[in-house]
């Protein structure tokens, strides 16, 4: 008895998330990237008490090239969090679950993640 091929599922190699799904998945990622900036800035704090010769390296490393990338990755992830849990909260109370409402909160979201980290930045930069 022979069997014909069954249609396989779609993969992620050919199936294109919609944007809130990404933007779902990309919420889960700043909260591990939130947590780990978090240890960084700790060890920041922490070489301050420790000694001046600590708190001098480590300010000269988060103020290189590569501390400046991974403190605008951290912006970056925290405003992003930000916007993308208060949409959860509006939608935790059962409001903007229509589609026009979720397409609208998603450029919401990336909006105000942008404009929130270009103004912190703006402002950290003139000084």
């Amino acid at each position: 008895m022979t069997s014909r091929p069954r249609p396989t599922s779609p993969h992620l190699q050919i199936y294109r998330l919609p944007l809130v799904a990404m933007m779902s998945i990309t919420h889960r990622i700043t909260g591990v990237g939130l947590a780990i900036g978090t240890i960084l800035l700790a060890a920041w704090l922490g070489s301050g008490a420790y000694s001046p010769a600590a708190y001098a390296r480590m300010s000269a490393f988060l103020g290189s090239w590569l501390g400046y990338l991974l403190l605008l990755g951290w912006s970056v992830a925290l405003y992003y969090h930000l916007c993308n849990g208060i949409r959860h909260l509006v939608w935790d109370v059962g409001r903007g679950f229509e589609l026009p409402q979720v397409h609208r909160a998603n450029w919401i979201v990336l909006s105000a993640t942008a404009l929130l980290t270009v103004a912190t930045w703006a402002v950290a930069l003139a000084r």
